[in-house]
């Protein structure tokens, strides 16, 4: 199994697997989000979307929007730049919701 891993990687040029490495830290970003999600509703004992879940989102989709455009996939594009459009408009929200008095995190 090492030496088809190594195989693999050796057939890799340096531009793919900063792409791959692009790529998975996209993703973590994505995990990063719910890890966020999850604290910030144990810590209230309810569900609840804390600012910074919209921050990782944004993080990620962009992130995945540039691999997927590396990698020419039109369907993954179409997803990550929908889900930046969504994203965006939440954070706009949120902003919104704080310059009028209230606080960042939004009850589920």
């Amino acid at each position: 199994m090492l030496n088809a891993f190594l195989s693999w990687y050796a057939e890799r040029s340096t531009e793919e697997l900063v792409w791959i490495g692009i790529g998975f830290f996209a993703q973590a970003l994505f995990m990063g989000r719910f890890v966020v999600q999850w604290i910030a509703s144990e810590r209230a004992r309810r569900s609840i979307l804390p600012d910074m879940f919209w921050y990782f989102s944004i993080g990620g989709g962009v992130l995945l929007f540039a691999y997927s455009i590396h990698r020419a996939d039109p369907v993954f594009m179409f997803g990550q730049g929908l889900g930046l459009l969504i994203y965006l408009r939440n954070l706009h929200l949120v902003w919104n919701h704080k310059k009028q008095g209230g606080s960042g995190a939004a009850g589920a």
